[in-house]
């Protein structure tokens, strides 16, 4: 079977302003203040040579020109390479990693190609939509590949967020008679947290497992929570504030013994930080804007033989389990950005280790730091609390000088304690003052370098 690659594409046309004179882009200030200068403004061009822009007759006096297939590479490379970029004359360092990845540059040209080239609904029964269905299906089976699940076990949607809805409130569903009882954990995303409050309004009996200092499930605890009318656990594989690694092996081996049971696996955060598989639970949820694809595709793995009741109705898709017409360049896209996740995984790994390896130790020099996030976490992500200072006011003295980090997860409500490391050190102040660095494989030491300039800057302004 073949690999998905970007020669399944044709290039589509990108129209982007570049100067008029055809040279290469300029050193990196210049490109950034060119981008600003004209809104960062660039368009596809999608199944026609030639398309019409309102603003080109101003932007052609301003000494811009539209630059079209020839100038598609370096377009790309020239749009891909803003990770630092000038805001209000500074610049901008980004450490919000497991908040939002930017686009890989092979992902966001696979996407462009496919759109350019599949210009049919993959349900329509003509040439445009049997090759847009062969290229869906190539994508299902690449991306049943790097999971190890069945390719008919994929269901596209919108992200995470829809495939946590689809699976906490479909499962819980199927439990039908025998039971309404249901066991999580208090690190779970608020998609998860929030589907499991609106069962509860609806009459099921929830309970959040106690967590042990590492911040893992207490296997001891859920052994004894168990019982005949569980009809679901839903746990993080990885948790997107403290990192910490779940047990899923350990916790689907459990469930052994609990036919009526469900088991549902939270994966958004550990595709492309750690090993994933489909494997000992019911259904996984993960989502493309986490390992360099595109925001607004996701997907939710379920085994094959559960009959998952849908949250869209509409007519079959790609399966009968989530309607909507498929979307091809995104399938493609996520599927691309899969491999090199899953192919990439050693390497990108050990850079962010380095890079964990050193803030650990520079932080732990500071006596009013508390390092959250445990020893065995991911090194992508780092949870601290600075004595005294809440998360949010910490966050926004960083982001006044450029740096971009997280007060808890990027989808969480404000002004209330991270539940996850309440739960983990059970300390209410010291959960009101944590906050989220998250490394990337792309972070370089000079930026880290630029970050803890930044923090002893802050550090000092705010515990004096």
């Amino acid at each position: 079977m073949q690999s998905l690659t970007l020669e399944h594409c044709a290039p589509p046309l990108l129209f982007v302003f570049l100067p008029t004179t055809g040279t290469a882009p300029a050193r990196p200030r210049q490109r950034r203040s060119l981008f600003d200068k004209y809104s960062r403004f660039w368009a596809f061009q999608q199944g026609v040579d030639s398309f019409f822009l309102a603003r080109c007759t101003a932007l052609r006096a301003a000494g811009v020109a539209l630059c079209g297939r020839i100038a598609y590479n370096r377009a790309c490379s020239y749009f891909l390479s803003y990770r630092c970029v000038d805001i209000a004359g500074g610049s901008m360092l980004y450490l919000d990693y497991s908040a939002n990845t930017p686009v890989d540059e092979e992902v966001l040209r696979c996407f462009c190609e496919a759109e350019r080239r599949y210009p049919g609904n993959a349900n329509a029964h003509h040439q445009a939509g049997a090759a847009a269905k062969a290229a869906m299906n190539a994508a299902t089976r690449s991306i049943a590949r790097c999971l190890s699940a069945p390719p008919a076990g994929i269901i596209y949607t919108s992200g995470a967020s829809e495939a946590n809805n689809l699976a906490v409130k479909g499962l819980a569903t199927l439990g039908g008679a025998a039971g309404r009882h249901i066991l999580s954990t208090p690190l779970e995303h608020s998609s998860v947290s929030g589907s499991l409050e609106t069962l509860q309004k609806q009459g099921y009996e929830v309970e959040l497992l106690d967590i042990r200092s590492d911040g893992t499930v207490d296997l001891a605890d859920l052994k004894k929570r168990l019982r005949p009318d569980t009809v679901l656990v839903a746990v993080t594989a990885v948790d997107s504030e403290l990192g910490v690694v779940q047990p899923i092996a350990e916790i689907a081996e459990l469930l052994k013994a609990y036919p009526n049971c469900h088991f549902h696996v939270d994966a958004t955060q550990a595709v492309g930080k750690i090993p994933v598989q489909f494997e000992g639970m019911d259904t996984m949820s993960l989502t493309a804007h986490k390992f360099y694809g595109l925001n607004g595709i996701g997907v939710l793995v379920k085994r094959l033989g559960l009959a998952l009741p849908p949250l869209i109705h509409g007519g079959e898709s790609t399966t009968p389990y989530r309607s909507g017409t498929p979307t091809v360049a995104l399938a493609c896209s996520l599927a691309l950005a899969l491999e090199k996740a899953t192919a990439e995984l050693p390497a990108r790994a050990a850079a962010v280790r380095s890079l964990n390896d050193r803030l650990r130790a520079e932080l732990s020099r500071y006596p009013k730091v508390r390092v959250n996030s445990p020893a065995n976490a991911v090194p992508h992500i780092l949870n601290l609390s600075v004595q005294g200072v809440k998360g949010t006011v910490f966050q926004r003295e960083l982001d006044a000088r450029g740096v971009c980090v997280s007060v808890k997860s990027a989808c969480s409500s404000d002004g209330l304690p991270s539940r996850a490391v309440l739960a983990v050190s059970q300390d209410r102040r010291n959960a009101l003052s944590s906050w989220r660095i998250s490394l990337s494989h792309l972070t370089t030491e000079e930026e880290l370098t630029a970050f803890l300039h930044a923090f002893a800057d802050c550090y000092n302004t705010l515990t004096r």
